[in-house]
């Protein structure tokens, strides 16, 4: 608890701030209410640099990495407040009219994984001539299973705001690739200040970005907010887990 209180401390007047203008527009068009809830996700996914809770760094000069915090309690409560808020939203009968979340068959859930591989892998595979002790060090194998939850149910609030709510919505004024592209490129811009204000990662980490956002866009298309949900949760624990 000691961990969080200064993040808890530091987002707390910019969430009160998103939650009002959120209720205020709650009678107009809905694309109000997603952009408010993007813009809160942003705060607090990027208060979590200055607070310490994750770490990023670039390998060879061209590869993101990406480190978690090591605290099993931290992990576990982002995860469970990720799931919290998608409830909580979900609660607004026109949010939850655009989304899409596909039916958990094999195929999907098998496009999901293999989506987030294919996400990950090259950024993972050309960082690996960089010693682990110079791309976050090595990750604790008791950390593993909250961090996988992190990186599953924490990312799963980003892909229902992106994916289910926000392209949901470019649907409906827009043929469905071109709102999947859009998406995408949406979900990268919307990492610009963590990229080059936040953190001084820069462009390999809006490369990373953008690759995630156009994959998880074309599963959304395709079969739903379940697969690419999976497969961002699978890309980002690839990412985090200093398994290779």
């Amino acid at each position: 608890m000691e961990t969080l209180l200064p993040y808890l401390l530091l987002i707390l007047p910019g969430i009160v701030l998103i939650t009002l203008a959120f209720l205020l527009v709650r009678s107009a068009n809905p694309i109000l209410r997603v952009v408010m809830l993007i813009l809160g996700f942003i705060l607090i996914r990027d208060a979590m640099t200055p607070t310490g809770l994750w770490e990023f760094g670039v390998a060879n000069g061209m590869t993101p990495w990406l480190r978690m915090s090591h605290d099993p309690f931290v992990l576990v409560a982002f995860g469970l407040g990720s799931l919290v808020l998608v409830g909580a939203t979900l609660i607004d009968p026109k949010l939850r009219r655009l989304v899409t979340w596909g039916r958990p068959r094999p195929v999907p859930i098998i496009a999901g994984f293999t989506g987030g591989v294919l996400a990950a892998a090259p950024f993972v595979l050309l960082s690996m001539g960089t010693p682990i002790s110079e791309r976050g060090g090595d990750v604790a194998l008791a950390t593993l299973l909250p961090l996988a939850f992190m990186a599953f149910a924490g990312n799963f609030s980003e892909e229902v705001f992106f994916r289910g709510y926000l392209q949901g919505w470019l649907e409906q004024q827009m043929p469905k690739l071109r709102a999947a592209l859009s998406s995408g490129v949406i979900f990268a811009a919307c990492h610009v200040f963590l990229a080059t204000t936040v953190t001084d990662v820069g462009w390999p980490l809006l490369v990373f970005t953008l690759v995630e956002g156009l994959v998880c866009a074309l599963l959304r298309m395709r079969w739903g907010v379940i697969p690419a949900a999976i497969a961002h949760g699978t890309a980002i624990f690839l990412m985090s887990a200093g398994l290779l």
